[in-house]
């Protein structure tokens, strides 16, 4: 149980200053710091894996992405993210985590973070959000076109 005690002992003041930190930044308001601080960790880890995972299979990565398809990766990047953010199709993923509030715009969704403060707050704001979508959506983009660029071999 030595090591068990050395990590609360350790813990505690990490733990102090966290809640701390998390108080003097939400001045009263329900921020979810931890669920978004997890969603971070689950980014670095799928990047970090992927990047392993390329390595590993000893690929050839391109050495530079051609003007055309880094425009391509944009736009795509940029429509397939307000689609999962906004798009009428998308919201039963959305749904767990968000609350409709009707129409923002042509064939868009208005929708709130259902639950305030958690995991489930942070997700809802991700979920909701183009911009935040993108960087997701743009990485498997990249790792897409790192594992296979160019179009793909068409077979009669």
């Amino acid at each position: 149980m030595a090591f068990a005690d050395e990590v609360q002992r350790i813990g505690e003041p990490v733990r102090r200053w966290a809640s701390t930190q998390k108080q003097e930044y939400a001045q009263g308001e329900n921020r979810p710091l931890g669920g978004l601080l997890g969603a971070m960790g689950v980014y670095s880890t799928v990047v970090a894996a992927g990047a392993a995972a390329l390595r590993a299979s000893g690929r050839e990565l391109p050495s530079r992405i051609p003007a055309g398809d880094a425009v391509l990766l944009t736009i795509g990047t940029f429509r397939l993210a307000r689609r999962i953010a906004k798009d009428p199709i998308t919201s039963p993923i959305r749904a767990p985590f968000t609350a409709y509030r009707g129409t923002s715009g042509h064939a868009e969704i208005a929708e709130e973070v259902r639950e305030h403060g958690g995991v489930k707050h942070a997700v809802g704001e991700l979920l909701t959000c183009p911009f935040c979508l993108a960087q997701w959506v743009a990485t498997a983009f990249v790792f897409g076109y790192a594992v296979r660029p160019g179009p793909p071999a068409w077979r009669p």
